[in-house]
C-alpha cells in the first residue's frame, strides 16, 4: 500500500437528507454531526444513516470519485453530494423507447 494511499484512507459514514432526494453527506465515521456547519445542517435537514464504509481513492462509488470526497473531509471535514442536475441525468440514461406495454 503506498503512503499516498494509507494517508487517505478513511473509516466513514454516509448520510441521505430527509430534505432533498439524492443528496448524501460524507463524513469521517467519529464525526460528530453537531460540528458540523449550522448552514450545511440548515439545508441537508435532519441526517439519516445510510452506510458505513472503508474510503481510499480507489474505491468505486455511484457518482463521486472517492478522492474529492477524502479531499473534501480532509479539508471541510465532510463531502455534501449533491442530487443530479437534470442535464448529468438525462446524458447519463439509457434512452429505451416506448412500447405498448411500457407506454
Amino acid at each position: 500500500m503506498s503512503e499516498y494511499t494509507s494517508q487517505f484512507k478513511r473509516f466513514c459514514s454516509v448520510y441521505k437528507s430527509s430534505k432533498k432526494q439524492e443528496m448524501y453527506l460524507y463524513v469521517e465515521r467519529k464525526q460528530a454531526m453537531q460540528e458540523l456547519p449550522e448552514g450545511l445542517l440548515a439545508v441537508f435537514g435532519h441526517p439519516v444513516h445510510v452506510l458505513d464504509l472503508i474510503l481510499t481513492p480507489e474505491k468505486k462509488l455511484a457518482r463521486v470519485e472517492a478522492l474529492k470526497v477524502l479531499e473534501g473531509i480532509n479539508e471541510k471535514g465532510f463531502y455534501l453530494q449533491m442530487p443530479p442536475t437534470p442535464e448529468t441525468t438525462q446524458s447519463d440514461s439509457v434512452y429505451i423507447p416506448k412500447d405498448s406495454l411500457h407506454g
